[in-house]
């Protein structure tokens, strides 16, 4: 805990420091207990966002690439993801199959809290896709509160395709929590379908982004 700490206030230094964000409603998410943070995904950098600048440790899956990267940047990558409690995943695995929400389940019932993008990968084009029932599977199956958040800007701190990152000022919204029904893993896909929309709904409101009425197909799998 003091490693990531330190990781994470330094982190959170330097984003505030360079991008002076706004942030907005850090009261939302709750002081101990299981939570899931659910955000929009406009970036690479995302992840990183709300790992430095919640209140509270959050755990998202990353590619394993980011741990095994050479040099320094790699060094710094590795230590930020594994100071906070990131989970490797090998590219090309899905972030919402049976076993990876397995081990997010585990980390919930730990009373953690835990991150997932309900669009699955990142937008290139600035749409807020359908969102993938993973995360109502979640919040069914623990009664885990969720907490919606929307990102505004990230995707200009690092365009796609490209390595530098420019400092841009960006907003990050945390919503009030979702209180679902814990009803176990035995639960109707509809259940699971109407939750996954109600998350979809509030991180909308958050984020202000046109919608799409289809998933994202793109290739990109952070």
């Amino acid at each position: 805990m003091a490693l990531f700490d330190a990781i994470r206030w330094t982190t959170r230094g330097l984003i505030s420091g360079s991008c002076r964000p706004t942030v907005i409603g850090l009261e939302n998410v709750p002081a101990d207990g299981p939570f899931i943070v659910a955000p929009n995904h406009l970036s690479f950098l995302d992840s990183v966002i709300v790992q430095a600048l919640m209140p509270r440790p959050v755990a998202f899956f990353a590619k394993a690439e980011y741990f095994t990267t050479g040099g320094v940047k790699g060094r710094v990558m590795k230590s930020f993801f594994e100071a906070v409690g990131s989970i490797p995943v090998e590219r090309g695995e899905q972030a919402a199959s049976v076993q990876a929400l397995k081990t997010l389940l585990d980390i919930l019932e730990s009373g953690k809290g835990i991150g997932i993008y309900p669009e699955g990968t990142r937008s290139r084009d600035g749409i807020l896709y359908r969102g993938r029932t993973g995360v109502g599977w979640l919040a069914l199956t623990t009664g885990a509160p969720v907490i919606p958040v929307g990102l505004i800007g990230t995707q200009h701190l690092q365009p796609a395709g490209r390595n530098a990152v420019k400092p841009q000022h960006f907003t990050m919204k945390v919503g009030e929590p979702l209180y679902f029904e814990k009803t176990g893993p035995d639960h109707s896909l509809p259940a699971r379908r109407q939750v996954t929309d109600t998350i979809m709904d509030a991180i909308a409101a958050l984020s202000g982004q046109e919608r799409a009425t289809g998933y994202n197909q793109s290739k990109i799998t952070d």
